[in-house]
């Protein structure tokens, strides 16, 4: 049998199968079939078989793969952001929510500037597949600054329902406040301040974060880079009462964040909420000194609760850490020792016979630069004349200060019907979650600086993307956490704990994993980023078959069990 194509005058050709026979010593065919209406790349496959090969003899030689596109990890935070609802909380405009989408997902797969981001999600310059399976067709760095001044607006909405979604009377609130540095000076946020980043001389602005009690995300707010920490707490008690609409919460913060006057002005106006924060090291001086602290009292535990005669409603929960007694120690010993190395260097100065440093003046800058860079003035007596330089330890000083290393003093405002002092010592040491998330903003994962935006909007815009882009990290890393060197295992941890007051220990599942590298069904353990990058080795592929009998098709990588493992957790099939 053959495929014959018979000439039709002004017509398309017609396709016949036939097969030829002999007949009284000729040859002669036969039509079996009309195959006028089968596609091309049918009958071009027919006319193989019928040759006696097969449909594909080599595929490196019958295919080409005409682009590959990394797409793993796009399905992965895609469809979890979707997943979580975050479409909706970005109201309904499918143009500009598809664009804040795609820069959300842009920072949590491959943290990039606008304009780099926008290269990534165009056809002809892409990066992943996270254009294509947003349908956004062209996007320039001006498509997403539009949806960055349409997402601003939106910023409230968005917050009362992550509000709804985590948050409820009785809630603990963590909250916290970094800094971080700015490109330019033109931005009017942008403003000299306590470095957090310990960048000095840089403009800088200031991001408050509000988390649940787990740590989740729930509003951020951007201030000056040079407004202190209580004052950004009077935004946050506002924007709790007024848009987020609770009556009953405890707010939980850092000594810094949590001054009396802001308890007496911004809490205590409202009956419902409550605080857990910590005393300074000079108040817990006062306190020993005074005799309302007696240090016995951790002779046989590291835990005792005091109340002050003339604070009635208010609790303090003392701890005494021995190993950040031991610390401390250490700490202070090797500053001393340091102190000591450069103020000797001064004395020698002074007393060497050519060009000796001479005069009260450029002596005292020379020791007040020793004592500025090691913070050690209060444990020293200097005396400075014209030609001469003396020091001496002031050792009651250090004693006193040694006596209290390792101790220190959670005071909170809530009731112990409500939180006895062994879980408010837990939501203190919760403030540490929002620590997390500053380093995961900040530095190893959406890497939010540098920022080089120029617009007082855009700026705020930008940290919105951040933190959102946050949201759907915190819930990927929950899901993925038996692939993951974080603990999946709370409950084993809390049982190598010997009290809430000892530093946090990890869970024997923990251990092992980073031991071994391995998780329980013996695969590869990753971090958060590697796992991504694991992920987007996924990649769908675009082939072109070079012969005209078979049309062109779309393969996605079959995945190794390790990422099938990765997929599963996060509820993602690849063929949806």
């Amino acid at each position: 049998m053959y495929v014959e194509s018979v000439p039709n005058r002004n017509s398309p050709p017609a396709i016949l199968l036939r097969e030829s026979f002999r007949e009284g010593g000729k040859t002669r065919k036969r039509t079996l079939a009309n195959l006028s209406h089968w596609p091309k790349s049918k009958i071009e496959a027919l006319r193989v078989v019928l040759r006696g090969g097969t449909a594909i003899e080599k595929l490196e030689e019958a295919f080409e793969t005409v682009r590959s596109l990394p797409h793993g990890h796009v399905a992965a935070v895609l469809s979890t952001a979707r997943r979580l609802g975050l479409p909706r909380l970005l109201s309904r405009e499918a143009r500009l929510r598809k664009l804040v989408l795609a820069m959300i997902v842009a920072r949590v797969i491959d943290p990039r500037s606008k304009l780099a981001t926008a290269q990534g999600l165009r056809g002809d310059t892409a990066f992943s597949t996270l254009g294509a399976d947003l349908e956004l067709g062209e996007v320039t760095a001006d498509h997403l600054y539009q949806a960055m001044d349409w997402l601003l607006p939106q910023q409230p909405a968005i917050e009362r329902r992550l509000a709804r979604q985590h948050l409820g009377e009785g809630s603990l609130l963590l909250y916290d406040l970094t800094s971080t540095y700015f490109e330019g000076s033109s931005c009017p946020l942008a403003k000299l301040g306590y470095s957090r980043d310990k960048i000095k001389g840089k403009l800088q602005i200031n991001i408050g974060l509000l988390c649940d009690s787990r740590g989740c995300p729930i509003a951020v707010e951007v201030f000056e880079g040079n407004v202190a920490d209580p004052p950004s707490f009077t935004a946050l008690v506002k924007k709790v009462h007024e848009r987020f609409k609770l009556e009953e919460v405890i707010f939980v913060g850092d000594r810094g964040m949590l001054t009396k006057a802001r308890i007496r002005e911004d809490l205590q106006q409202h009956d419902g909420f409550d605080w857990i924060s910590s005393l300074r090291a000079p108040e817990i001086q006062s306190l020993v000194g005074s005799g309302q602290l007696q240090l016995s009292l951790f002779d046989e535990r590291d835990l005792a609760e005091i109340t002050l005669p003339d604070s009635p409603d208010e609790r303090l929960i003392v701890c005494r850490n021995p190993l950040l007694a031991a610390k401390r120690a250490r700490k202070r010993k090797d500053l001393l020792e340091s102190t000591e190395r450069e103020l000797n260097k001064i004395v020698v100065a002074t007393q060497r016979t050519k060009r000796p440093l001479k005069g009260k003046d450029k002596i005292g800058l020379r020791v007040g630069a020793v004592l500025g860079r090691f913070k050690m003035a209060k444990h020293y007596l200097i005396e400075i004349d014209d030609a001469s330089f003396q020091y001496s330890r002031v050792n009651e000083k250090i004693e006193a200060e040694a006596a209290l290393d390792g101790i220190y003093v959670v005071r909170t405002s809530v009731a112990p019907s409500k939180l006895g002092p062994e879980e408010v010592v837990l939501a203190y040491k919760s403030l540490s979650d929002v620590e997390r998330a500053f380093r995961s903003l900040k530095t190893v994962d959406l890497k939010i600086r540098p920022i080089h935006h120029r617009l007082e909007d855009r700026v705020r815009a930008h940290v919105l993307l951040c933190m959102l882009a946050y949201y759907v990290e915190w819930h990927m890393r929950q899901d993925l956490a038996p692939l993951l060197f974080d603990d999946d295992d709370p409950l084993g941890a809390a049982a190598e704990r010997a009290s809430v007051v000892a530093p946090a220990q990890r869970s024997k599942k923990a251990i092992s994993k980073a031991r071994t590298l391995k998780t329980e069904d013996n695969l590869p353990v990753h971090s958060f980023q590697t796992l991504l990058k694991d992920l987007a080795t996924i990649t769908k592929n675009e082939i072109q078959p070079k012969s005209s009998a078979y049309e062109p098709f779309v393969q996605v990588t079959v995945p190794t069990p390790l990422q099938q493992k990765a997929l599963d957790l996060l509820r993602v099939s690849l063929r949806s």
